[in-house]
Parts: C-alpha cells; sequence; structure tokens
C-alpha cells in the first residue's frame, strides 16, 4: 500500500489526478488533499508522513516551498509544475521526479515507478531544489539602464524600452518611443540582467519585449516572423532553435 498526499489548489485537477492514481495502481492510497500553504502546514502537524507526496508549486496562498519554512518533510515529492527551464534542469540535478501540467497518466506512471525504484529521498534534496527555486523568485532584475554619449547620460527606464539589437557589431536600443541609442551591453550580457517574462532574445541578433509585438505570421520551419512596433529596417524572426521556447514565453510558462 502507497500512502500519498495530494498538495493541490485546484479541484478538478485534484480529482483528476486521484482518478488517475487509482488507475494506475489499486494500492494507492490517498490520505488527503490540501490546497494551500496553511493547511499543508495544519496536516503535516496533525498526521504521519505518507510514503509520498505530490505537490503543485503554485498554491492559492503562495509556494509551495513555503511550507518547508514551517515543517520538516522527509519524504519523497513529485512535483507538479508548469516552470521554466531552469526549474526542470534543477530537479534533475537533484534526482527529484517533476510532472508538467497538464497531467498525462503515461507521465505519472513513469514518475510513480520512478518512486518506486528510487526509495527515499533525503530532506537535503528537496530543501537545496526548493532553495533553487526561491533565488529565481527573489532574484531582482534590472529597472534602469545608463546610456553615455560623449559627455553625457541619460536614464533610460526598462519598461520604455521595445527591444535591443545589434547592428554592424555596435548594441543599440530602441523605445516604445521609437527612440533609438547605442549602449555599451551586448546581448549575452543584458540577457542576464532583464526580466525573463517580459523580454526574449529571439534570436542573435534581436531581444524583444512582449509589448513590442504588433503581429506574429507563421513561417517557414516552424518558425515565427513578428512584426514589432516601432518597426524594425531587420527582419525578427525566432530562431528554429528558439521556436519552441518563444511559445512557451508567449503564454507566461
Amino acid at each position: 500500500m502507497i500512502k500519498i498526499l495530494i498538495i493541490e489548489d485546484e479541484e478538478p485537477a485534484a480529482e483528476r489526478l486521484v482518478k488517475m492514481l487509482l488507475d494506475i495502481d489499486t494500492n494507492i492510497v490517498v490520505v488527503g488533499n490540501t490546497v494551500s500553504v496553511k493547511s499543508s502546514v495544519k496536516w503535516f502537524r496533525e498526521n504521519p508522513l505518507p510514503d509520498l507526496i505530490l505537490m503543485d508549486i503554485n498554491l492559492s496562498d503562495g509556494h509551495s516551498f513555503d511550507i518547508f519554512k514551517e515543517v520538516e518533510i522527509s519524504a519523497p515529492i513529485i512535483f507538479i509544475t508548469a516552470y521554466d527551464q531552469y526549474a526542470i534542469d534543477a530537479f534533475k540535478l537533484n534526482s527529484i521526479d517533476y510532472i508538467l501540467k497538464p497531467i498525462k497518466k503515461e507521465e505519472l506512471r513513469n514518475a510513480l515507478d520512478k518512486y518506486k525504484r528510487m526509495g527515499t529521498i533525503q530532506v537535503q534534496q528537496v530543501t537545496s531544489f526548493l532553495n533553487t527555486i526561491k533565488s529565481n523568485q527573489d532574484k531582482e532584475f534590472q529597472k534602469r539602464i545608463v546610456i553615455r554619449y560623449g559627455d553625457m547620460i541619460k536614464m533610460i527606464e526598462i519598461t520604455d524600452i521595445a527591444y535591443f539589437y545589434t547592428e554592424e557589431k555596435i548594441n543599440f536600443l530602441c523605445t516604445h518611443a521609437d527612440t533609438r541609442m547605442p549602449i555599451d551591453q551586448n546581448l549575452d550580457e543584458l540577457e542576464e540582467i532583464l526580466n525573463p517574462k517580459i523580454f526574449f532574445r529571439i534570436n542573435r541578433q534581436f531581444i524583444i519585449n512582449i509589448a513590442a509585438i504588433e503581429k506574429m505570421l507563421t513561417w517557414s520551419k516552424s518558425r515565427v516572423k513578428i512584426i514589432l512596433k516601432p518597426a524594425s529596417e531587420h527582419e525578427t524572426i525566432v530562431s528554429t532553435e528558439r521556436s519552441s521556447h518563444f511559445k512557451d514565453w508567449l503564454i507566461g510558462k
């Protein structure tokens, strides 16, 4: 018998998860379904640890790593997530399994099989992963950029910038008001300081603000051509290797 606690704040998703679990293994017993950080902490304080936890990361009152601030959990965890690639890499490095939403039965079956093979996951591994997630959540992105030309220094709000681009080995920014200025940082450096929820590097030449997208067109080789506002003299096509990540970025994954 495998005793499983589900931490999931969406009732239809939790009900579907229970049904899939019981379809996969009749020896599974769902001992509880908590919907928030608060209710999860209460459950752990009042009940013995389950054999396994299926834990969503985004909950109604915060993120699941907040639970670890209140109680110690040594049971193995399968995370349910829609997080970006950095989170998926962290899962793999810490040998913790994960399921991407929407959950597919075969992926859930594979995760359960992995749990049975691995046995108990040490709490240190879980804590290490959660600290990785939290550090990215708490990261402060740059709010302004300083432009120097001649003896003049000008400060530009990041939110006022429509896109960054490279032309003849010189880097520029273009504001929503269609003001273009050379900058010191290259695109690699800019990727480190810009909020990835707002800015995306579509190819080697352009980083764009999602608010600067006026129109998108399907292009060859499953690519996307972007019409920017303000308009660019250069073709702005999402490179093949970035296309799938671009589509995830558009919907906020």
